[in-house]
């Protein structure tokens, strides 16, 4: 590549065609599981037993050896109240590409592995598979599981509830008859996932041996014309980080979306952050802005509420002003920001400015939860499979 970009002077790119990246690229997971669960006379979830071996590839990677024990083995309860959990992996080196955290790292194979035994379960037992997960669901929470996480909040039920009647689940028997008539084959199948997302807090992943905490940071700097600039420690590679940031801040401070900038991946400008993975941009980097807003927001009312002689206590943020509430007393944003950099009506002992860093570190993961359902038809003669229809539910946690 660089003697191409020499050569021709112009950006050059080389983009590895299907057998170059299944030799070379980082694959996402390979297991191979024994797993047992035991149930009682009521269909209830007595434990569950879990032997894996890991295929690491040939070589360690990043996260090879954290994504199939810490990111794996410690979401084995799915969304069921499972009193006993033993969990064994060994992780072992092939001949084979590595494997690295790709596309939902160890929580995907967990999913897969708990809702394939609840399945397989359902039939053996002759019952409906919606009625085996309802019974075991979680209901009480916070919910501590045998396997570290402590689930803060779900409604596992109503997410399960809201996938069947969107899939009018009910009527699923009767599609079937009428897909038989057209010599066809027709099936539903459920899935009910847990994530933990939000990797963090930091002594966790410290005590875990990790050598980085997984805080994040952020800093709003509002200037004297009122514009705003968020530096973020959260890197924007695709997931719109530039909208969704900057809706934060104008649905806190009411002020016009083109007037605020998100500044990301300058480390000339940006404060140390710890970046983009594991579903954490949302739950710790705008937690974060959010922390920081907090400070300007209280700043910005001590400010208004003194170029007003009114009580700070009294100070709303509407539409891009800063209002008494109850009166029509108002000052725009712009003429706070104005004076906290003019500094020739501050109140006493306050130093000028409006500018706020922030650092969050979560007490826990986040726990985004759902239900998918999925209908498909067969063409037994050719095999050829039609997906019908696809229902997800979701409940970000």
């Amino acid at each position: 590549l660089p003697v191409g970009l020499q050569e021709t002077g112009v950006p050059v790119k080389w983009v590895a065609d299907r057998t170059e990246s299944f030799l070379c690229d980082a694959h996402g997971r390979d297991h191979v599981t024994h797993a047992e669960m035991a149930f009682d006379e009521n269909h209830k979830i007595l434990g569950f037993k879990v032997d894996t071996m890991a295929n690491l590839g040939a070589y360690m990677s990043l996260f090879s050896s954290a994504t199939p024990t810490y990111l794996y083995a410690t979401l084995l309860s799915g969304q069921y109240d499972i009193p006993a959990i033993h969990g064994n992996v060994k992780a072992i080196y092939t001949n084979t590409a590595p494997v690295d955290a790709y596309r939902g790292a160890g929580r995907p194979e967990a999913a897969f592995l708990v809702e394939r035994m609840m399945e397989v379960s359902a039939r053996q037992f002759g019952m409906s598979p919606a009625e085996l997960r309802r019974k075991n669901f979680i209901t009480s929470f916070p919910h501590q599981t045998p396997v570290i996480m402590n689930y803060d909040a779900g409604d596992f039920a109503a997410s399960l509830d809201a996938a069947m009647k969107e899939a009018d689940y009910a009527g699923f028997a009767k599609r079937k008859a009428e897909a038989a008539k057209r010599g066809k084959l027709r099936g539903i199948g459920m899935s009910c996932y847990i994530e933990a997302c939000g990797i963090a807090p930091s002594a966790a992943v410290g005590s875990l041996g990790s050598g980085v905490g997984l805080w994040e940071s952020a800093e709003v700097r509002v200037n004297a014309v009122g514009t705003i600039e968020v530096l973020t420690g959260s890197h924007s590679h695709g997931q719109g980080h530039e909208t969704t940031f900057a809706q934060l801040v104008a649905g806190r401070l009411g002020v016009p979306l083109d007037s605020i900038s998100i500044v990301h991946g300058d480390t000339d400008k940006v404060q140390m952050g710890m970046g983009t993975y594991g579903s954490r941009s949302g739950a710790v980097g705008m937690s974060a802005i959010s922390k920081a807003l907090d400070k300007v927001e209280a700043k910005a009312k001590k400010i208004a509420a003194h170029l007003m002689e009114a009580d700070e206590g009294d100070i709303v943020i509407e539409n891009g002003a800063l209002k008494v509430a109850g009166t029509d007393k108002s000052v725009p944003w712009f003429q706070v920001a104005l004076a906290a950099y003019t500094a020739h009506n501050l109140p006493g002992g306050m130093e000028p400015g409006l500018k706020e860093t922030a650092f969050y570190d979560p007490a826990n993961f986040t726990f985004p939860a759902g239900c998918y359902i999925c209908e498909v038809e067969v063409d037994p003669d050719t095999g050829v499979t039609e997906i019908v229809q696809f229902v997800a539910a979701g409940d970000f946690g």
